[in-house]
């Protein structure tokens, strides 16, 4: 297997003497995982992590970490043989991954939490755990590979299946962490994974995957910041980019950026806005919900905080001009050509090779090797601001190097 536990250096020199602890969801991606791993005579130890409150979400269909998974990943590790430990996260969670993302929502952005989880959380608190147990890898069922790199060190590459690929989820990870992290599903199809989860006989082999973001049980984001963050959903102006006002809204949480359809304003939109009208921007200090036509959603550059950099060298010590990359701005969207440059501060600029549509505050951007067929990870950051590929005078001014340079919350 090419994302064997044993590929690195450090580790025992058999698979008896090899711990590895995985990270066991209760779905049947990281199942097989602790079945591949005992299979070829690791030593494993499956954990399953308590995010949160599961009383709502227990028996829901397409929402992970809930008690129905908790029940199945024991299963899995009772079939097996394997000792299996469930841990309480839920303060640590709650501070981490969703007070931040009410608090990201309710200011106008997009955010990823599930980054948030893999970045402070399963890479970090559950890294920790591992080492405590006497483990020398943390084994997901992440579809991502990870490689040495001839250096030493390690290196991330996307999945061989394009569809299944969750690298744009672990940008944020770091070099030391890849020296512990195993992802055993790198090179597998979805399907193949299945048909081994038949082989081992586990009753996970045909359950759903999760679809929905873990915490917000009922799929709508709008209703956990309502309730974590109720102070920030303020009524205000629906505004046109050339300033007029066009109506009202009940509070930016209950738009995106792009969004169509759903405006609430009906007839009050004739003449010269006839044309479809789309959310271009959340401003939450103003409480405005900016709008205008589709053309102005095209995003020509973004301005990036908290940039991670897993490729060769230091981040800072790129050129000046910056270096060619393959950026992802969405996970399913797929790496388009673009040209990042540091700012010396933390941040970058990434500049598109043809404009990117939609692009929201809060989200990540990914960077790829240039070298398309190479499909190297190279880091990453997160979105602090976006500059228009068309500037009308009514917009704001290009971007400032200090508007990326804005503190994480």
């Amino acid at each position: 297997m090419t994302n064997s536990v044993s590929d690195h250096a450090s580790q025992p020199s058999s698979p008896r003497e090899t711990r590895v602890v995985v990270a066991m969801s209760g779905g049947v991606d990281s199942s097989v995982v602790a079945a591949l791993l005992k299979e070829q005579g690791y030593d494993v130890v499956g954990v399953t992590m308590q995010l949160y409150d599961h009383g709502e979400a227990t028996h829901r269909k397409g929402a992970c970490c809930a008690g129905r998974d908790i029940h199945d990943a024991r299963n899995v590790a009772a079939r097996l043989g394997v000792p299996h430990f469930v841990l309480d996260y839920e303060s640590k969670f709650r501070e981490k991954v969703i007070d931040e993302f009410a608090a990201s929502y309710a200011s106008g952005e997009t955010p990823v939490p599930c980054i948030a989880c893999n970045q402070f959380i399963k890479f970090a608190d559950l890294m920790e755990t591992a080492k405590d147990l006497g483990a020398h890898a943390l084994a997901t069922g992440h579809y991502i590979s990870a490689r040495d790199d001839g250096r030493g060190g390690r290196a991330l590459y996307r999945a061989k299946d394009a569809a299944r690929d969750q690298s744009y989820f672990l940008f944020a990870t770091t070099r030391e962490q890849l020296r512990m992290l195993r992802f055993p599903l790198g090179d597998y199809a979805k399907a193949e994974v299945r048909d081994m989860a038949r082989r081992f006989g586990l009753e996970v082999a045909d359950k759903p995957d999760s679809q929905d973001i873990c915490f917000v049980p009922t799929g709508r984001y709008t209703d956990v910041v309502e309730k974590l963050a109720p102070a920030s959903v303020v009524p205000g102006e629906i505004v046109h980019l050339d300033g007029r006002v066009l109506g009202r809204h009940a509070g930016v949480i209950h738009y995106t950026i792009g969004q169509r359809r759903g405006l609430g304003l009906g007839a009050k939109v004739a003449g010269r806005d006839a044309e479809p009208l789309y959310v271009l921007r959340l401003d939450a200090a103003k409480a405005q919900v900016v709008v205008g036509p589709r053309e102005a959603l095209d995003t020509r550059a973004v301005r990036l905080r908290d940039v991670n950099w897993i490729g060769e060298g230091a981040f800072s010590s790129l050129p000046p001009e910056g270096i060619d990359i393959m950026a992802r701005v969405r996970s399913t969207r797929p790496p388009v050509p673009a040209r990042v440059i540091a700012d010396g501060d933390g941040g970058a600029l990434v500049v598109f090779a043809a404009s990117e549509f939609g692009v929201s505050p809060g989200q990540a951007c990914v960077f790829y090797d240039a070298d398309e067929n190479e499909a190297r990870v190279l880091g990453g950051g997160f979105i602090a601001a976006i500059e228009p590929a068309i500037m009308m005078a009514s917009k704001a001014p290009p971007l400032r190097a200090a508007e990326a340079r804005r503190a994480p919350r």
